[in-house]
């Protein structure tokens, strides 16, 4: 007896609601064994970074890259730039990231950013294998006009301080 073919059932999203939607893509990369102590320590931070419910996110998804070696991700859906870039410089997130900065502890973190109104941008920090647009796009230093997703996107500098002023990072 064959099953009844039902079809596909195609639906697909009314955006308007969302005129400047942010996805963020990130992930972070285990390059030394001793990384896989950061790894979990930062997923934790995160995590309870998302269950406060920062003002602008509109969801927050987990996914894992690779096994070997660990690789994990997660896509947020942001109201727009401004919630998010408000969220990375407010405590919790402010302070995990200043510790990344400082010591990426034998691990690698990235993000991708796309935007409903148009425009990508990207980080890449302590990669040493490429991942997304880093496998096929120029690399360039963080650094001056590249150094924050609002001047990456030419949109000027940031509405919200650094959480590391860039002259105090090392080159």
């Amino acid at each position: 007896m064959s099953q009844p073919r039902t079809g596909v059932q195609r639906q697909t999203v009314d955006l308007s609601q969302f005129p400047d939607l942010v996805v963020i893509y990130l992930g972070m990369r285990v390059r030394r064994l001793w990384g896989l102590r950061k790894l979990l320590k930062t997923g934790r931070q995160i995590q309870a970074g998302v269950a406060q419910h920062p003002e602008g996110l509109l969801l927050h998804e987990n996914f894992v890259f690779s096994l070997v070696p660990p690789h994990v991700g997660m896509r947020q859906y942001w109201r727009d730039l401004d919630a998010l870039e408000r969220w990375t410089r407010e405590l919790p997130h402010q302070q995990w990231w200043k510790e990344f900065l400082r010591d990426s502890a034998g691990t690698g973190f990235w993000h991708e950013t796309y935007f409903m109104r148009g425009g990508m941008e990207a980080i890449y920090d302590d990669l040493t294998k490429p991942v997304g647009m880093m496998a096929f796009a120029p690399l360039e230093k963080a650094r001056g006009k590249m150094f924050s997703a609002r001047s990456r996107l030419g949109l000027g500098d940031s509405l919200v301080s650094a959480v590391i002023p860039e002259a105090e990072l090392p080159d």
